[in-house]
């Protein structure tokens, strides 16, 4: 008697990975080149899905190279797309694992509206449709969150 077969669904993964130098520098960079990745996957410039993207990838990336950094050390984007769940997935890492944010649900209320900090994860948990904190192997932590893609 044979095993069942399971069905695999059909799609196609766009992968793009970068590391970026854990400075207000790299961060930028790490946005503009997520920006120009995704306009070359046919996700234009200026579109609800980029805009989003933009906000998530400048956030995670800003807090890796605020909160994450060390020395010498830089932190990586990488960006998934994927058409089989209809996802892209973001995920930034850094080499400070010790250093973890609170997750989804646990966040701190907003801070003041003359706050110029402590607003990242809010917009990230506002836009993504799923984010999570990992630990990152042999060292570290990743954050990933997920958009999904309108149909």
């Amino acid at each position: 008697m044979n095993a069942p077969v399971t069905p695999q669904q059909l799609g196609t993964v766009r992968l793009f990975t970068q590391r970026f130098s854990s400075t207000p520098l790299g961060a930028r960079l790490a946005r503009h080149l997520a920006l120009h990745q995704l306009h070359a996957w046919n996700i234009p410039y200026g579109s609800e899905l980029s805009e989003a993207a933009a906000l998530v990838v400048a956030e995670l990336a800003a807090n890796a190279a605020t909160h994450g950094r060390v020395p010498g050390r830089d932190f990586e984007l990488g960006l998934r797309l994927a058409s089989a769940p209809d996802v892209l997935r973001i995920e930034v890492s850094d080499t400070r694992g010790e250093r973890r944010p609170p997750g989804p649900g646990h966040l701190p209320p907003a801070p003041p509206l003359d706050a110029r900090t402590g607003r990242g994860l809010l917009i990230v948990e506002a836009l993504a449709s799923r984010w999570e904190v990992l630990d990152r192997v042999p060292v570290g932590k990743t954050v990933r969150a997920e958009l999904d893609l309108p149909h």
